[in-house]
């Protein structure tokens, strides 16, 4: 059981990694392929989830997902995690200012493979946010 946890955790901290690192790719190794996403909109399979992230991503000159107070539920082959983000973006360029932070929390229900623990659904909850949106805004 505190294996299971220690994995899911760690399954967790190597999506914030994958992200600031932007190596999307990373994450077939953390989602389900039928995986789906409620980000900012709802994201069904493991491309689209893909693909909504690099978009959100790929413009900033950086981002930093810190994330933290896991609670992990595991029975059986399925569990629950929630846990705690803040999630700094940057864009230099941007008029109003270049920093815009994220926070709330990650709300995955998991599924044991045979690779391992694997996300089958997450879902992103707002809870506040501070600085310039336009910083994270497409085409801005």
């Amino acid at each position: 059981m505190e294996q299971d946890r220690q994995e899911i955790v760690d399954l967790t901290i190597a999506y914030a990694w994958a992200l600031d690192m932007r190596e999307f790719e990373l994450l077939r190794n953390i989602f389900l392929p039928e995986a789906t996403a409620l980000l900012v909109d709802e994201r069904d399979g493991i491309d689209s989830i893909i693909e909504r992230v690099r978009s959100a991503l790929e413009p900033l000159d950086a981002s930093h997902h810190l994330i933290g107070n896991h609670q992990v539920s595991v029975d059986g082959d399925t569990a629950t995690c929630r846990c705690y983000l803040q999630a700094q973006h940057v864009r230099e360029s941007t008029e109003g200012g270049p920093n815009y932070i994220f926070a709330g929390r990650y709300e995955d229900d998991l599924v044991r493979t045979a690779t391992g623990w694997r996300i089958a659904r997450r879902t992103l909850v707002r809870v506040w946010s501070d600085g310039n949106p336009a910083v994270v805004r497409p085409g801005v």
